[in-house]
């Protein structure tokens, strides 16, 4: 009876896992798929977005900041360069540079932040370097460049593709700093309150963008944005990060990461499906190659 009690989490932790990395998975679908409805700008779907995600987070983890310890400036500092780039930063890079390459691309591009993290812990945190990484490294580097490769192939601007390779590498490169620093957050914190906090800066600094850019009429968007932008907000944020949590807690966090490594791959899938991208040869190499970089990396870190 045991073994079957146990047998039935672990199913259940699983089923969890793939519907995470399917949540996250879809949201550059969503993004896409938003531009294709209207002439709509970033910041506009990154605000939506934003606004819809933040009451689910406040209702969970708003218990969590009510035992918050005080944080000194140097904390509080890090804590809002942490926020402005995890949530706002990479965000806004992102939902740009949706508007010039593909959703398959933007998730293997993205998915090879591991690299970028360990590049920012040596440099800045004093992290030693494993010369044992300097493969699966390569193997991710080699990936991305062959799927950035089969991008320009099919695509019909050759320079939009690169400024949008560029803009989602700075994604990249902000979430990577936002996983380097936030441990410290984290243990100072806890996992809760630091998010619940990190997402409040990032909050505030898309709207700053915003009305610094826009009008406030500007909100008035066509239905259809606004489904999309709930969609992305419960489906491929709010839902997905539940999820990964719980999923951890029924399979540990080993097995979360490689159910994770599918995400990619359902990219792929969803922007053929409903998208009408292209899948290439290339791009599923570079995808592939970038998945056993990445699980590598993750292997001989833990």
């Amino acid at each position: 009876m045991k073994l079957r009690f146990w047998q039935d989490k672990a199913s259940l932790g699983m089923a969890l896992a793939v519907l995470s990395a399917l949540g996250f998975s879809f949201k550059a679908i969503f993004v896409k798929q938003a531009y294709v409805v209207a002439p709509v700008e970033p910041v506009i779907l990154l605000s939506l977005r934003m606004l819809y995600s933040l009451p689910f987070f406040l209702m969970i983890s708003l218990p969590a900041l009510q035992n918050i310890k005080t944080l000194s400036l140097r904390e509080l500092f890090l804590l809002v360069c942490i926020g402005i780039a995890g949530y706002y930063g990479a965000s806004i890079l992102d939902f740009i540079g949706l508007q010039y390459i593909s959703a398959g691309l933007e998730r293997i591009i993205l998915f090879s932040y591991p690299i970028l993290t360990i590049i920012l812990g040596v440099f800045f945190l004093g992290h030693r370097f494993d010369k044992r990484l300097l493969v699966p490294m390569g193997l991710c580097t080699f990936g991305v460049v062959c799927a950035c490769i089969s991008d320009i192939q099919v695509g019909n601007n050759e320079s939009h593709i690169w400024l949008g390779i560029m803009l989602v590498t700075g994604s990249a490169i902000c979430y990577a700093f936002y996983q380097a620093f936030s441990e410290p957050m984290i243990e100072r914190l806890g996992a809760k309150a630091f998010s619940i906090l990190a997402m409040l800066v990032s909050v505030i600094a898309v709207e700053l963008h915003f009305f610094s850019q826009l009008p406030l009429s500007d909100l008035k968007q066509p239905p259809e944005i606004y489904v999309q932008c709930a969609m992305m907000a419960i489906f491929s944020t709010v839902l997905p990060v539940f999820f990964q949590s719980s999923a951890i807690k029924y399979i540990g966090a080993a097995r979360a990461v490689l159910v994770s490594t599918i995400g990619p791959a359902l990219t792929l899938v969803f922007g053929w499906l409903i998208l009408g991208e292209a899948i290439t040869l290339l791009q599923v190499s570079g995808m592939l190659l970038v998945l056993v970089g990445v699980l590598t990396i993750k292997s001989k870190r833990t």
